[in-house]
Order: C-alpha cells, then structure tokens, then sequence
C-alpha cells in the first residue's frame, strides 16, 4: 500500500488533517483515522507491540485526543464510530493491519495546559496478525543481558543473598537523589531482613511493589493490637504485618497475612522467605513484557513451566497460594485460588527473548508480548 491509498481511507483529501507526533502519524479525516507507526520494538515509541495490540506513545495534539478519545463515546454506538485504520511504514511501502479499537487511552492535566493531552493509547486489532506479519513489523530484537539465577542456590542457604542478587539484578538504579537521612531511616525495632530490604530498595523504588506494596520504613503503621503494618493489597483487601517483641527484634519473624474484619494467618514462609516472593510477584506484576493465559487447565499449567526452574519455597498468600518458577529474565507465578485447579498464571519477563520458553505452548492467551 503507498501513502496516497492509505489516506484515502481517512476521507476527502479537502477534508483531512495530518497530525505527526514522535514516531506516529495520526490522519484525521471525515470516512475514518489513519495511524501509520514505524516498523520496530521499543519501549518509548509508538509501534505494533504484539499480535494483536498496536500502542501509541504521546503527547498527541487535542484533534486527536477528540477523535480517539472523546469522539466514540459522543457517537452513541459503536456502529456509529469512524473506523481506524492502523499500519506500518517499512523501508518500500506501508503494511496495512486492519482496523483496530482504543482498548485503553491515558490523558493528563499539564501544567500550562486547559485540556487533557493524550499520553498513550492502546489498539485492539480486530484481526490479530499472522506470526509472519509480526515478525516483520516488530523484528524480535536480540536478547541483551538478561538477569541471571545465581540467586537461586542461595535461596535455602543465604536468603539475604538471594534477595540481594535478585533485586539488584531485577531492578536498574535510579539516578535520583537520595531523599535526606532523617526520611530513609527505618525505625530501630524493625528486624534486620526488613531493614535490609529498605537497603536495597533505597535506589530502586519499584522493589517497593508495583501492585501490592511494603510501605516506605519511616510510615510503618501499627494496629490496635501493637502489630507493626508494613505491606498491603493494592485495594486495602488485606494488610501484612509484624508481632513486635519487648525482647527486641525477632532474627526471622513470622509474617501474619490479615483481611478486612478476619483473624490473622501465618504466610506460610517467615519474613526471610517471604520478601523474596513479594520481590518476584511484584517484579513479575510490574514486567514490561506479559504472557497470561486464559483459564489454563492443570495439565497445561504443568507443561508451561515444566522447562523452566522452581522456586523452593512453600505457597505464597494464604487467599491465593502462589508457587514461582523462574528462567533468565522471566518470572512465572502460579496461582490455585480456590484450590479446584482454576488456576491464575501471570508471566512478566524483562526482554520479549525471555518469554521464548512459554511461546510454543499449547495454550490461548489473554495477552503474549514475545
């Protein structure tokens, strides 16, 4: 397809705009909307992200924020709504992928600004792409330095090591300031474990959880019954928490897991065991590339991660007991809620290369970005 059958699809050519924002263009038109992306894989600019999204990156200007944004839902119906045509530009010509759908669109107020900018925008293809197709829009990159097991042997010899080798190994540094002394202190009846995994997270936020979270050491909460509070779900479903001792610090506490108005229950692993599983839920929750199946059976759960490593430690989170098992740069946890084999599984990985282990596995996925 060259460029002047493309815009075509957008309407009159007396009657269209054309909007270039970082690697996209947007054609705004009275038949319909262009999107043209560049072929490539990158994580800040826009482009086809997997078989069957194609992701925006803004800020986009207000036109376009009106028409994928606020135009579909003034239309009335979904019948009503100008279709959007979504390709790519290659070196000899345009690919075209169908027409798609906003799944999901980020806006923000910015400072100076009367309206909302349009940061981001998912499409839904409305037919995925062919294996062929994707791999000559989006090229699978080569793998660079994925991070690496050796915290594995440690995990039943040394876990202070193995957190330390994992986080560290998970999670870049950030080149932000440290905050003042005062604000970084932990308080001094926290055990050493805790205090230790504060240490680490000091230049790595995200090791704080993405999803769930520990709170920051000086904002440690306590209950009615003296209990120091220091992680929770991300909707307040059920907190985490310490017994503090007169003793002084306990080496190795037990972690008490406790829901709205419900009596207290031992994570079955002690604070040792436990913050490496929050480390590997959390990292795996907030990876950049996902593979999440859809409803697997007990038998295809069994072959997902039959190639790939366990995790020695006994379940995690007495409401949904989660196993981990783990390759370079990938984290797989699995989840059997209700103890009837519906079984959750969510794959995070930190390259699309790492993800190649689950990729011929017989299984309908909800989403795969490799």
């Amino acid at each position: 397809m060259n460029d002047m059958q493309a815009l075509a699809l957008s309407g009159d050519a007396t009657n269209r705009d054309s909007y270039t924002f970082g690697s996209a263009t947007a054609v705004i038109g009275n038949a319909g909307t262009v999107i043209i992306v560049e072929a490539g894989d990158a994580l800040d600019r826009s482009g086809v992200w997997n078989a069957e999204e194609v992701r925006l990156l803004g800020p986009a200007p207000t036109p376009v924020r009106e028409r994928l944004v606020d135009q579909p839902w003034e239309s009335g119906t979904a019948d009503a709504r100008l279709p959007v045509h979504l390709m790519v530009r290659l070196p000899q010509d345009l690919m075209y992928l169908g027409t798609g759908t906003v799944a999901q669109a980020g806006t923000e107020l910015r400072p100076g600004h009367t309206e909302h900018v349009l940061t981001d925008c998912v499409f839904r293809l409305d037919t995925p792409l062919s294996r062929p197709d994707l791999d000559r829009v989006r090229p699978l990159l080569p793998s660079l330095d994925l991070p690496g097991l050796e915290w594995l042997s440690s995990v039943n010899g040394n876990r202070s090591t193995a957190l330390e080798q994992f986080i560290t190994g998970w999670h870049p540094t950030t080149s932000e300031a440290p905050q003042p002394p005062s604000a970084q202190a932990p308080p001094l009846n926290l055990p050493d474990r805790l205090r230790h995994f504060y240490d680490l997270a000091r230049h790595r936020p995200n090791a704080l959880g993405v999803q769930n979270r520990i709170f920051p050491a000086p904002k440690l909460p306590t209950d009615p019954n003296g209990m120091i509070i220091f992680g929770e779900e991300n909707q307040g479903g059920f907190v985490w928490s310490l017994q503090q001792s007169l003793d002084g610090p306990v080496s190795d506490p037990t972690v008490w897991f406790q829901g709205y108005d419900e009596p207290p229950i031992a994570e079955e692993e002690p604070l040792s065991g436990f913050l490496l599983q929050f480390s590997l839920f959390e990292a795996a929750m907030g990876a950049d590339y996902l593979a999440l199946p859809h409803e697997p059976t007990a038998q295809q759960v069994q072959r997902l991660v039959e190639g790939l490593h366990p995790v020695p430690l006994r379940p995690f989170c007495p409401w949904y007991p989660t196993r981990f098992y783990v390759a370079p740069g990938l984290i797989v946890h699995v989840s059997d809620p209700a103890g009837d084999d519906s079984f959750s599984v969510w794959a995070g990985a930190t390259h699309r290369s790492a993800l190649a282990p689950l990729a011929d596995a017989a299984i309908e996925w909800n989403q795969f970005d490799g």
